[in-house]
């Protein structure tokens, strides 16, 4: 961590930058590459296996989804197959229940006594004169509609035969800090359906929930419980698991700005901000208190806790009171690592009190000289090698659940992002770590997932970071559903991937209400301000200053937003003051400027979004929306949740 940041950016700790620039892990030795039946569907991830039959199955005029055996919860999918239907094929077919099926029917059926076969979601698909999903559990048949929907696009048609498809790992996951920023609810909305399509199924998310229990902590980028529980919701319609994050005892300067008296202070009295200091009993009892105020909302079968990079930068010798602080626990043999893990172990005894097991990263856990061992049940996400560290086989060895978290995996906003050719061109898959590679999978691998992180958030807008994730999504949901390769090269691979596509009713990142031209923003929620320059001055302060007829030049950018360049100054646009995080302003609050255009500042951009027939302005970065003061007409970003959000018309300029 540098100034109280997060920074799991190539070249933060010598040991990340020795492994980024090392050869990437080859398939284990002995392993057979399987490769698709020649005859088999493209579909991704590729079908375990595939027994071709005669003829095909075409979908028609006449063709129903019908409901066998099928719970309340595959009814509710089949209607949104049917409307994901009319996109892919043109037609939205009836749902029928229990009812005789026919030729061209899709069948959804329900068959509890497979469970041992197919376990809890995979499935089995027979296509010929009728489609047949059979799935043990809802999730099964889900996601066999999914294959079904890769299976129809286009032409409608699909080659008789049969397959049984079962994921290898039961784990197989995305992460995405949104730590320090807000990600936009579109962004969640759009990436959860991807990851349905792809079968990924579990979506790990640090952010932060605007909090009741410390209202103090209500700054940076934080999520209201509404947009939690509508995240919740997404989660379950796309059948995915939602694993929130409160980091601790590490990069919790965005709750303890406010409270020095939790922060960790060094041998000469100095705070350490992003630090809690794990020996006080009121930092003990103030993080479970947000993590019971944000379980309430996350409802979530799992809390991760991170727990990582509490020393970075640092040693604990800084600190010698948690030496003392362990001593006095453990006795004299003690060390400060013990001190840090019995901290967690107590996180981990207050969630599983409610039924919740704990999840950490695993670079907390220095070797095996700990007096205090880590509870078997907490399950270690691996991202970090080193000498220093315990090892996957070991960890493994020991009982503990691991997930591959590996740096590898990671896309860094404004820095590392996987080599995902060279990942599949090198047969990677879950059992290839950081710093060692398993020679078999042990049972308590659970899987593998990618990991989306803002360390540099002005640098990128959430468009570019969603498309450059998109072959990365792909590669993760192939590597750790386990089928056969289904592609020689990895150009054919993403040949494959393209030609697949998003998942129907993903709305493209591409917003664009407006065409380019010149425009007065006419404000039509604060009293008919309009949005324009005020004054002459290069940088004057914009704002919604009534009577003015200021015009705003708006031009499209590549990622689907908007510059706005006055045409009375020649500037444009931006945020450029108040508090900045990770390089992004997210200061509620700040004024807007105007700048002198740059064509590569991401700062400069803005959202430009429907809202019941008017138009609001969020800044693609900070996604704070523009706001007039009442007072002086000056422009401000503010948190969605604020009171005064200016919403405006655009009015050509002729």
């Amino acid at each position: 961590m540098r100034d109280g940041r997060r920074c799991r950016t190539a070249g933060v700790l010598a040991v990340v930058a020795a492994v980024a620039a090392a050869p990437l892990s080859m398939a284990p030795a002995g392993a057979q590459e399987r490769g698709p039946a020649p005859d088999a569907p493209q579909v991704l991830p590729a079908l375990q296996e595939w027994k071709a039959g005669s003829g095909e199955y075409r979908f028609g005029a006449g063709t129903r989804i019908v409901l066998d055996e099928a719970d309340a919860r595959t009814a509710a999918d089949a209607r949104e197959l049917a409307g994901e239907l009319r996109e892919v094929t043109g037609r939205a077919p009836r749902v029928v229940h229990d009812s005789p099926d026919r030729h061209g029917d899709i069948v959804l059926s329900r068959s509890a006594h497979r469970k041992g076969e197919l376990k809890s979601e995979g499935y089995h698909l027979d296509s010929g004169d009728r489609l047949t999903v059979t799935g043990a559990t809802s999730t099964g048949i889900y996601y066999g509609t999914r294959t079904v929907l890769q299976l129809l696009r286009g032409q409608g048609t699909a080659p008789g035969g049969s397959a049984t498809d079962v994921p290898e790992y039961r784990e197989r996951g995305v992460g995405v800090c949104a730590c320090y920023i807000h990600i936009s609810m579109e962004y969640f909305e759009r990436l959860m359906r991807d990851m349905a399509s792809q079968k990924l199924n579990q979506l790990w998310i640090e952010a932060k929930v605007k909090s009741d229990v410390d209202p103090k902590s209500a700054f940076w980028g934080y999520y209201t419980k509404d947009e939690v529980r509508q995240l919740v919701k997404m989660a379950e319609r796309y059948h995915i698991e939602l694993i929130p994050e409160i980091n601790s005892p590490g990069h919790m300067d965005t709750y303890l700005e406010n409270h020095p008296e939790l922060q960790l202070k060094d041998k000469d009295g100095k705070a350490s901000p992003p630090r809690l200091d794990i020996t006080r009993s009121e930092a003990f009892t103030y993080y479970t208190s947000l993590v019971d105020e944000a379980l309430d909302v996350w409802d979530a079968r799992t809390w991760h806790m991170g727990a990582d990079e509490y020393m970075i930068g640092t040693a604990y010798p800084d600190f010698p009171h948690i030496q003392e602080y362990a001593t006095e626990k453990f006795g004299e043999q003690a060390t400060p690592d013990d001190a840090f893990v019995d901290f967690v172990n107590r996180v981990g005894a207050h969630v599983r009190a409610d039924g919740r097991p704990l999840r950490i990263w695993n670079d907390g856990l220095l070797g095996r000289n700990h007096l205090v061992p880590l509870d078997r049940d907490i399950a270690v996400e691996h991202w970090l090698g080193g000498d220093d560290l315990q090892k996957p086989s070991s960890l493994l060895a020991e009982g503990w659940p691991v997930m591959n978290s590996s740096y590898s995996l990671y896309l860094v906003r404004g820095g590392f992002t996987m080599k995902t050719k060279d990942l599949y061109e090198s047969g990677w898959s879950p059992l290839a770590f950081e710093d060692e590679e398993l020679t078999s999978r042990p049972a308590n691998l659970t899987g593998a997932k990618i990991t989306l992180w803002p360390d540099n958030a002005a640098e990128e807008t959430e468009n570019e970071v969603e498309a450059k994730a998109f072959m990365p999504l792909r590669f993760i949901a192939q590597a750790t559903w386990g089928g056969p390769r289904p592609a020689a090269t990895y150009q054919e691979f993403e040949e494959l991937a393209r030609g697949v596509g998003h998942a129907p009713g993903w709305d493209d990142t591409d917003r664009e209400p407006l065409d380019a031209d010149t425009y007065r923003l006419v404000g039509v929620g604060t009293g008919g301000h309009e949005l324009a320059p005020a004054g002459q001055q290069p940088g004057a302060l914009t704002g919604f200053a009534a009577g003015r007829t200021g015009a705003w030049r708006a031009t499209t950018t590549p990622d689907g937003y908007y510059t706005l360049r006055s045409a009375e100054t020649g500037l444009c646009l931006d945020v450029n003051r108040g508090k900045r995080y990770l390089g992004a302003p997210l200061e509620d609050g700040a004024e807007i400027t105007q700048e002198t255009c740059a064509a590569g500042k991401r700062t400069q951009r803005w959202q430009v979004a429907a809202h019941h027939g008017s138009l609001k302005l969020v800044n693609a970065i900070s996604q704070l929306q523009l706001t007039s003061r009442a007072s002086d007409g000056t422009a401000t970003q503010t948190a969605p949740d604020r009171v005064g959000a200016t919403y405006v018309r655009a009015v050509p300029e002729r």
